[in-house]
């Protein structure tokens, strides 16, 4: 069947094609890293303070220190540390998928649950939720 495209004008345009695209993955890759990178550095200049936090249901504090400016969007606790300290876990009605820097879905799966906690810093005081995270 002729294409009325030689043979080997059709192969130099497949190479062509084939390094340009393989040129635009590269590039992609490379952003990626870049991302990352940065957020490595950002994360490498980490506060941490002292805070107190407060069950709710038990008004019973726990000293401990806390990431401040972990550029995360919201606040986390890790959900072996929510039942060690006894928090009361609430569930939400539908989970809150996460994704990485990467663009990738977290691998310990949705958030399900939060805890309402007081948290006291200094003599400031502030009612909110936390949410737990799987480990």
């Amino acid at each position: 069947m002729q294409t009325g495209i030689p043979d080997r004008e059709r192969s130099e345009k497949d190479r062509k094609t084939i390094l340009r695209e393989e040129k635009v993955k590269k590039e992609k890759k490379r952003k990626k890293i870049e991302e990352v990178r940065k957020v490595k550095r950002e994360l490498s200049r980490e506060v941490t303070v002292k805070i107190r936090l407060e069950r709710v249901n038990m008004q019973k504090r726990i000293m401990l220190e806390a990431l401040l400016n972990s550029i995360a969007t919201g606040s986390v606790m890790s959900s072996k540390f929510a039942k060690k300290q006894g928090f009361e876990l609430k569930n939400f009605e539908k989970p809150i998928y996460i994704r990485n820097v990467n663009e990738m879905f977290n691998k310990e799966g949705p958030i399900e649950n939060t805890v309402e906690v007081n948290i006291y810093y200094w003599e400031y005081r502030e009612k909110t939720e936390i949410n737990v995270i799987s480990e």
